[in-house]
């Protein structure tokens, strides 16, 4: 009979607790500013590039459409962005951001910095752009891509 794998020791079982506690920490820090931590997600890419459709915005974030769907809808009640049919396309919506999408941008970076900051306080910088690396290495194993080829 093989030994059974011990999971909590796989780096797979690590890096999914650790994207657990990372989210649940940022979901807490932007609670206060009235956003979920999947919808930050939207922004980023909307700050990137505004008007984007909603088929690109799922792709660009790797999720569903119909995930990308419901978190546009929460940030289209808190007047975050808005949703239009592009040209004559009556399938094709786009996203934009509305003035209160662009100006919440510094709080929502603010918030980032701190979770992130608190994330990595005891990582040396060595230690930090190694994880970086690594990061990168994995998200191209998975998606096929690199992180900057994702937008």
């Amino acid at each position: 009979m093989e030994p059974s794998i011990v999971f909590e020791e796989t780096v797979s079982y690590r890096l999914s607790r650790v994207s657990t506690y990372f989210r649940n920490a940022l979901e807490r820090q932007i609670a206060g500013i009235g956003l979920h931590a999947g919808q930050v997600f939207i922004l980023f890419e909307l700050w990137r590039e505004d008007g984007l459709r909603q088929i690109d915005l799922a792709n660009r974030l790797g999720l569903a459409p119909p995930t990308v769907s419901k978190m546009l809808k929460g940030l289209e009640e808190i007047n975050l962005i808005t949703r239009s049919r592009f040209g004559d396309d009556a399938r094709s919506v786009g996203v934009f951001l509305t003035d209160q999408g662009l100006r919440i941008r510094p709080a929502v970076e603010e918030q980032w910095q701190e979770v992130e900051s608190a994330c990595l306080a005891s990582l040396k910088e060595s230690e930090r752009l190694v994880l970086t690396d690594i990061l990168g290495q994995l998200h191209r194993s998975y998606s096929g891509r690199n992180l900057d080829d994702d937008n």
